[in-house]
């Protein structure tokens, strides 16, 4: 069996005001956006270099917005990528690892694959986490 995660929804209260974050701050891909009547809309977004998509609508869920926490996206180098976000005006936090002290600020110092990260929320309060991986894990 082959199974691949295709789209993951997150709840946002301004359709319009999410859409532009995504697509103009972070650099989504628009592959959707529909509307049918007044109470349903879906967009769908990729973010760039990734297979799996999120959608952002109304009518999708009943979850409340900005509940979401933790959905991960995965750099091959975070440093470079923070700079990018802070220059689209995206409030991104300083990296941070984890040590023999747990969260420790800065990167990994050994740069090891799964090990430094970073965070930031949407318009709405959902919050992302961005992690580095150099090099994936034998079978992944």
């Amino acid at each position: 069996m082959d199974l691949k995660l295709e789209a993951i929804v997150i709840p946002v209260s301004d359709v319009d005001r999410a859409k532009k974050f995504y697509e103009e701050a972070l650099g989504f891909r628009v592959d959707v956006d529909r509307r049918s009547g007044d109470n349903y809309r879906i967009v769908q977004l990729t973010p760039p270099g990734s297979e799996c998509s999120i959608q952002i609508g109304t009518g999708i869920t009943q979850v409340t917005p900005g509940t979401y926490q933790g959905t991960y996206l995965i750099t091959s180098d975070i440093e470079a990528t923070r700079a990018e976000l802070v220059g689209r005006g995206v409030e991104v936090s300083e990296p941070y690892h984890f040590g023999p002290q747990g969260q420790t600020p800065g990167i990994d110092p050994e740069r090891a694959s799964y090990n430094s990260f970073m965070s930031f929320s949407d318009p709405d309060g959902n919050g992302w986490l961005i992690q580095e991986v150099k090099q994936r894990a034998p079978g992944r």
